[in-house]
């Protein structure tokens, strides 16, 4: 198992933070490159929300399917998806610090393929990026509801 946590502190109240993660037509507003969504659940927000995100990243078009395992309303939610035979577990969680809040995201990824094992901690240094770049989209668009 390989994994990757970044944390941001971000200038805004943690259930806007929240509604920006968990919520998944929130959160491909926040980020880059998303082309499309659609939600493959009758539910849209909440555990056993699933929907397919397709975005472009580095030119290429990228289409996954996702889950939302876990769901604790402006305190943590874990998004779930399996990419190629790897398991990526995402897990979002918010402390609250005055008028501001700290997101953290540790993503685990694990695989039952050896070569696949073998290469995930390579893989993380490269997702490491992409998801710093993602939580700083985040904070941007938290940041620029406030007010």
């Amino acid at each position: 198992m390989a994994c990757v946590t970044i944390a941001r502190t971000i200038n805004s109240p943690a259930e806007v933070v929240f509604r920006t993660v968990a919520e998944p037509e929130q959160f491909a507003k926040a980020i880059v490159g998303v082309t499309k969504l659609e939600f493959l659940s009758k539910t849209t927000s909440g555990v056993g929300t699933c929907f397919r995100q397709t975005r472009v990243m580095k030119g290429k078009s990228h289409t996954m399917d996702f889950e939302v395992a876990e769901y604790v309303k402006n305190q943590r939610v874990r998004i779930v998806n399996e990419t190629h035979g790897t398991t990526w577990d995402s897990l979002f969680t918010l402390e609250p610090e005055g008028n501001a809040t700290t997101l953290t995201m540790r993503m685990d990824a694990k695989s039952e393929q050896r070569m696949t094992r073998l290469l995930l901690p390579l893989v993380c240094i490269m997702v490491r990026k992409a998801v710093e770049g993602d939580m700083d989209a985040v904070r941007a668009a938290c940041e620029g509801r406030v007010g």
